[in-house]
């Protein structure tokens, strides 16, 4: 059984957006800390805080921990050519492969023994601010918990184009 969601980024990164279900009923929101800051709290649908991601200090790692502040997990980049690869470590040792191609804006959930858990993609157009349909196959890891890890691949892509632009002048 899968289920769909839907949520999305603002234009200038702050604020809160609501995550959808495919019934455009409310089931969350995301609450986008500022501009200068690349830190998401997930919220239920009370606005209750679930989930935090975000970068620690002085790291390229997205951590993301629950409302106690213990660890669910920590999101990587993973060197690939000619495609787009992260890796999610859950607390508990599971590991999971999200990759893309080059230009694509479909991403793929695989655990460690290659079975689709979950993929996302970019539906957002031109000059719209990034939105995400989630597909999410497996209850191993909760769709929220997977919402904070599409924040993090878009926080990880972000701060590398601003590296590489930062760069090239």
């Amino acid at each position: 059984m899968s289920r769909i969601i839907y949520f999305n980024d603002n234009f200038f990164s702050s604020g809160r957006t609501v995550i959808y279900n495919t019934d455009k009923e409310k089931i969350g929101e995301l609450d986008l800390k500022s501009a200068f800051s690349t830190s998401v709290d997930i919220l239920d649908v009370d606005g209750n805080l679930t989930l935090r991601g975000f970068f620690p200090f002085l790291s390229n790692k997205w951590s993301i921990v629950d409302v106690n502040e213990v660890s669910k997990g920590i999101l990587k980049t993973r060197f690939a050519l000619f495609k787009k690869l992260f890796e999610y470590v859950t607390r508990n040792g599971e590991g999971y492969l999200i990759e893309s191609e080059a230009f694509s804006k479909q991403f793929t959930v695989t655990d460690s023994n290659k079975r689709l858990i979950c993929e996302f993609r970019r539906v957002d157009g031109f000059f719209q601010s990034p939105a995400y349909r989630l597909t999410n196959y497996s209850d191993i890891v909760p769709a929220m918990e997977w919402v904070a890890v599409v924040m993090g691949v878009h926080a990880i892509q972000k701060r590398r184009n601003n590296s590489a632009a930062a760069n090239s002048h």
